[in-house]
């Protein structure tokens, strides 16, 4: 058994992100701190999900999102053009001059080498999308005229502000009404919430959303912070997909949360900021999946290694490959994303397609 999809046919996309999308500032291979040129790139966690399923996989994806309008805007909608996502549906804002009332959001970025690890410094401080509300977006348009076959989001947008939280239930809301698949990215991030009531208010967050969600993402960190569920037996020695652990989270999640139709984590054992081992775990249909692990992965840039992840699982699904398949799918293309800098995928789909069956990296010509 698989999702109940709607018609492609009848869909103007295959996938819709809503979330904040950044301006990254990546310093190469130094030091924020002490560099003179930055290379600029586009990231957001939601997005990034969206860009790899239109990049790596070929796949129609839209965004929503909201960008002041002003230089800043308009070169990170160049990046989303380029990255083929439709950007139809941001709200463009009036702009005030200095950022006074709306901005767009910066992150600093540095990737991390050995025993250094990688560093976000975010600047997002009063953006167009944290100011996001109930209201602002026709959803009975998006799902019900436009039609979309998955929606996803997550928890980075949720913690931008009260409002972004109370839009991603409007929104999940109406696709559910629709027949859309909701999926969810815990992404737990400290920084964003320890200010507006810590871990305290990332579950009570979470968890309301979580009524809502058909496939709820996130690495074990995120299941522990954001919705309260222990993984029992992971820390970050352990290089082995945890089975027995998933299992008995999965069990207490599925009877808070009845309405999940699958659960999926990613499992990352930290041996350097360069070396990692790899690998992803699924429960759907009463049944678990494990990926291929990947031992000793090296990595160039981490991050947006979970959001390719993401866009690898939600393909396989779309695509009714089967829950082996797409557990499988984003665990190659979640390694392979970590190769190549920037958060978004530089993959194919025949490299993840030759990653997925034990191709080697022997030079191809």
């Amino acid at each position: 058994m698989s999702f109940q999809l709607r018609d492609p046919q009848s869909s103007a996309f295959q996938l819709l992100s809503l979330g904040e999308v950044m301006l990254r500032l990546d310093p190469g291979e130094g030091r924020v701190h002490t560099a003179r040129q930055f290379t600029a790139w586009e990231g957001g966690g939601e997005y990034n999900v969206a860009r790899g399923l239109r990049r790596c996989f070929g796949l129609k994806t839209a965004l929503v999102s909201a960008f002041a309008d002003n230089p800043v805007g308009r070169l990170l909608e160049d990046f989303i053009l380029q990255g083929g996502v439709d950007a139809s549906l941001v709200r463009w804002v009036k702009y005030d001059g200095i950022g006074r009332d709306v901005r767009n959001g910066l992150n600093f970025t540095e990737r991390g080498f050995g025993v250094r690890g990688a560093v976000g410094t975010p600047d997002r401080g009063h953006t167009a999308a944290s100011q996001m509300k109930v209201g602002d977006i026709d959803w009975e348009h998006v799902f019900g005229t436009l039609g979309v076959r998955w929606f996803h989001t997550g928890g980075i947008f949720a913690a931008l502000s009260a409002t972004t939280a109370e839009v991603i239930v409007e929104a999940a809301k109406a696709a559910k009404k629709h027949g859309t698949v909701v999926s969810y990215d815990l992404n737990y991030r400290p920084s964003l919430w320890k200010s507006i009531g810590g871990l305290k208010k990332a579950q009570e967050v979470n968890r309301e959303i979580a009524r809502y969600v058909d496939v709820m993402i996130g690495n074990e960190e995120d299941f522990t912070a954001s919705l309260g569920f222990a993984v029992e037996g992971v820390d970050e020695n352990i290089s082995h997909v945890p089975i027995e652990s998933f299992k008995k989270m999965i069990e207490t999640a599925r009877k808070d949360f009845p309405n999940f139709q699958a659960v999926a984590t990613t499992l990352r054992a930290v041996q350097s900021a360069t070396i990692n081992d790899w690998s992803a775990v699924l429960w759907h249909d009463g049944q678990f999946h494990a990926s291929r692990e990947y031992k000793n992965l090296e990595i160039m840039d981490r991050v947006g290694g979970g959001d390719s992840f993401a866009s690898g699982l939600i393909y396989g699904f779309l695509m009714d490959k089967g829950a082996a398949a797409a557990v499988n799918y984003g665990a190659a293309h979640g390694a392979l994303a970590m190769t190549t800098p920037g958060d978004t995928s530089m993959a194919t789909r025949d490299e993840v397609e030759k990653l997925m069956q034990g191709g080697s990296a022997r030079v191809v010509r």
